[in-house]
C-alpha cells in the first residue's frame, strides 16, 4: 500500500468517524475549553510553593558562593595592589592561591547551577502533573467534552477558563501556598 493510498484511507476513516458522531455532537452541545498552561504554571499555588521552596533550599549555598566571590575579587585586588613590592616567592604563592581560589569558585558555581537545574526540573515535573490532574478534574466537574492547551493559535475569551482553573485550584488548596519542608 503507498503511502498516498494510507493517507487517503486514514482521511475516509475520519470523515466516517465524525460522521458517525456528529447526531450525537448535534443532540449535546460541545463544551470546549483553552487553558494556558504556561500561565497556569505561573499563576498556581503549586508554583508558589515550589519557588519558594527552591528558593529556602539553596540560598544558603547561594550565599556562600557569593561569599567565596568577594573573597577572591579581594585577594585578586591585594594582588594587583601589592605584586610591585612583594617578594617573587610571596607574589608566586598568591597568585596561585588567586588562581586555585577562581577554579574553587567557578566549580561551586556550576555544580549550584547543575543542582538547582535539577531540582528546578524535578520541581515543575510534580508540578505539572499535580496541574494537569487539576484541569481534567475541573473540566469532568464543569462538562466539558475538551480542554486544549498547546498549539493554539486562537482562543476566544469566552473559552480561555484558565483563570477560573487556577480560582479553583486556589480555593481546594490553600495549604499548597505554603512551601513543603525539605
Amino acid at each position: 500500500m503507498t503511502p498516498m493510498t494510507r493517507n487517503f484511507l486514514f482521511a475516509a476513516l475520519i470523515v466516517v468517524a465524525a460522521l458517525a458522531a456528529a447526531p450525537a455532537v448535534q443532540a449535546q452541545a460541545l463544551k470546549i475549553g483553552f487553558v494556558n498552561f504556561g500561565r497556569l504554571l505561573e499563576e498556581s499555588p503549586q508554583a508558589k510553593a515550589a519557588q519558594a521552596a527552591l528558593e529556602s533550599e539553596f540560598m544558603p549555598r547561594q550565599r556562600d558562593v557569593a561569599a567565596q566571590q568577594k573573597s577572591l575579587e579581594e585577594k585578586a585586588d591585594k594582588l594587583k595592589k601589592e605584586a610591585a613590592v612583594m617578594s617573587e616567592a610571596d607574589r608566586v604563592r598568591t597568585e596561585r592561591e588567586v588562581r586555585d581560589l577562581e577554579l574553587n569558585v567557578q566549580r561551586r558555581f556550576k555544580e549550584l547551577q547543575e543542582d538547582l537545574n535539577l531540582r528546578r526540573n524535578e520541581e515543575v515535573g510534580r508540578m505539572q502533573r499535580a496541574l494537569l490532574q487539576e484541569v481534567q478534574a475541573y473540566a469532568k466537574a464543569n462538562g466539558f467534552q475538551l480542554i486544549v492547551s498547546e498549539g493554539v493559535l486562537y482562543a476566544a475569551e469566552g473559552i480561555d477558563i484558565t483563570p477560573q482553573v487556577v480560582a479553583a485550584i486556589k480555593s481546594k488548596s490553600p495549604a499548597a501556598a505554603t512551601p513543603p519542608k525539605p
